[in-house]
C-alpha cells in the first residue's frame, strides 16, 4: 500500500521531470504506431490468407526469418538509417520503423485463415467488391478480435519501449515516458521514493487504457465464438 508521502513524491516528480510534455510524446508514439500496425499488418495478413502471388510461401517464410532475430542486433544499422534520414531526435524515430512487424502480420494471417470463409469472399467478388473493399467490409468484421488483441499488445509495447528511445531520442524535449523517470534516478544519490512514484505515474494510463481494451477484446472474442 503507498505510504502518506505518495502525493508529495508525485508532486517532486512533477517538480523534477516533464513529465507531462513526457506523456504527450508517448501517447502520440503508442497511438500513432498502433494505428500504423492494425492497418499495415492486417492488410498483409488478408493478403497472406486469402491471395494466391508468385513466391508468397517464400516471403512468408522471410517474414517468420525476420521475426526470429533478436531486435537488439539492428539497434546499430536502425539508428544509421534514422541518422541518414535526419529523423534522430524526432518522434518519426519512434514511429515509422515499427509501423509494421512480423508477429503481427503472422498472428494475423492465421486468424484470418481460420475465420474467413471462401464464399463470402467469393459472393462479393461477384457484387463487384475490389481488394480493399473486401479487406474493409468483409474481412475486418469477422475477425475483428485478432486486431483487438494485436492493438493491446502492440501499445503496450511501445508505451513500455526504453531501448530504442534510448538510443534515437537525442532532444531531451523528446523522451518518452519510460525515458524520462530514469532522470531520476542518478549514481551517486538514488531516491527511491521518487523513482518508484514516476515508476507508478507512467504506468497508471496504461493500465486505464489496457482494462478499456480488455473489455472490447473480450467481448469481440465471445462474439465470435457464438458466430462459429
Amino acid at each position: 500500500m503507498p505510504g502518506p508521502h505518495l502525493l508529495d513524491n508525485m508532486g517532486r516528480v512533477l517538480d523534477t521531470i516533464d513529465f507531462f510534455g513526457s506523456l504527450f510524446n508517448t501517447v502520440v508514439v503508442a497511438v500513432v504506431g498502433t494505428a500504423l500496425v492494425l492497418f499495415f499488418d492486417s492488410l498483409a495478413a488478408f493478403a497472406f490468407a486469402e491471395y494466391e502471388f508468385p513466391a508468397k510461401k517464400f516471403l512468408f517464410g522471410m517474414l517468420l526469418v525476420t521475426y526470429m532475430i533478436p531486435a537488439q542486433l539492428s539497434l546499430v544499422p536502425q539508428f544509421v538509417t534514422i541518422a541518414e534520414f535526419g529523423w534522430a531526435g524526432s518522434l518519426k524515430a519512434l514511429i515509422i520503423p515499427g509501423a509494421a512487424n512480423a508477429f503481427g502480420i503472422f498472428w494475423m494471417r492465421q486468424y484470418a485463415q481460420n475465420s474467413l470463409p471462401d464464399e463470402l469472399l467469393d459472393a462479393g467478388r461477384i457484387d463487384g467488391a475490389g481488394f480493399f473493399r473486401l479487406y474493409a467490409q468483409v474481412a475486418l468484421p469477422l475477425f475483428r478480435p485478432a486486431p483487438a488483441f494485436l492493438g493491446i499488445f502492440t501499445f503496450i509495447g511501445l508505451w513500455n519501449d526504453y531501448i530504442w528511445p534510448l538510443v534515437v531520442m537525442t532532444d531531451p524535449e523528446k523522451v518518452t515516458l519510460q525515458v524520462a523517470p530514469a532522470n531520476l534516478n542518478v549514481l551517486y544519490n538514488a531516491d527511491y521514493a521518487l523513482v518508484m512514484a514516476g515508476a507508478l505515474m507512467s504506468v497508471i494510463p496504461l493500465i486505464v487504457v489496457f482494462l478499456f481494451g480488455a473489455r472490447h477484446f473480450l467481448r469481440d472474442l465471445a462474439a465470435g465464438a457464438m458466430k462459429m
